[in-house]
């Protein structure tokens, strides 16, 4: 009897040992969050989450832009349809806040391009912006024209055709009395004239570097 007394709780301190042992060896597996989602304070979203969406900015129609040209366009060397570079001039600002900055390039065309007539008649070059780059995108656009128109020239050429009747009346009359007058007279008209021809021609320029200002007619959404 006295034996099974001290065997028993040999017996029980072994059958612990084994079982603490077999606990530490094998763990239970901790619970995942349902929908196989990150614990918390992991790093990082779930993959393939969307990106953020890019908020558009609309540029309403009525802004005005202000841009410099790249080069020289005028009634002698260009013609309608002929292209223009410029860069924005200033900052593009819209709602308080700048949209497009500084050097934006900006493309256009010539809407019109005639020199004046020889007597009679004004030069006149007209241009509109057709689209700006941006982000690396290019965007179209409709403006307003930008139109140049020269001088009329009537008076100068009134001055050349009697300057030069008179100057032929003159030197008829000294030449053959009346009737040399009024045969000078007519001389002088044409020589008058042709001079009015040759020189009454005008043409209009657009500097390099000119500050022009144009309007959006349609709104342009970035």
């Amino acid at each position: 009897m006295r034996k099974w007394i001290w065997i028993a709780p040999v017996l029980l301190l072994a059958a612990g040992c084994s079982k603490n042992s077999t606990t530490a060896g094998n763990p239970e597996p901790v619970a995942q969050p349902a929908g196989g989602a990150a614990p918390a304070g992991g790093r990082g979203s779930a993959p393939g989450a969307p990106a953020p969406v890019r908020q558009a900015t609309v540029i309403p129609s009525g802004t005005p832009l202000h841009v410099r040209l790249d080069s020289e366009v005028d009634t002698k060397r260009n013609r309608a349809g002929d292209g223009f570079s410029a860069s924005l001039a200033e900052p593009l600002v819209v709602g308080g806040l700048a949209v497009l900055p500084e050097g934006t390039r900006f493309s256009g065309h010539v809407t019109r391009a005639a020199s004046s007539g020889r007597l009679k008649g004004r030069a006149g070059i007209g241009l509109t912006l057709d689209s700006f780059e941006y982000d690396g995108r290019r965007y179209p656009i409709q403006t307003t024209s930008v139109d140049r128109v020269s001088a009329a020239h009537k008076k100068r050429n009134a001055i050349l055709i009697g300057g030069g009747t008179g100057l032929g009346a003159a030197i008829g009359a000294i030449a053959g009395g009346p009737k040399g007058a009024l045969i000078g007279a007519g001389a002088g008209a044409a020589a008058g004239t042709a001079g009015a021809a040759a020189t009454g021609k005008r043409q209009v320029a657009v500097p390099s570097e000119a500050m022009l200002r144009f309007t959006l007619r349609t709104p342009v959404e970035i």
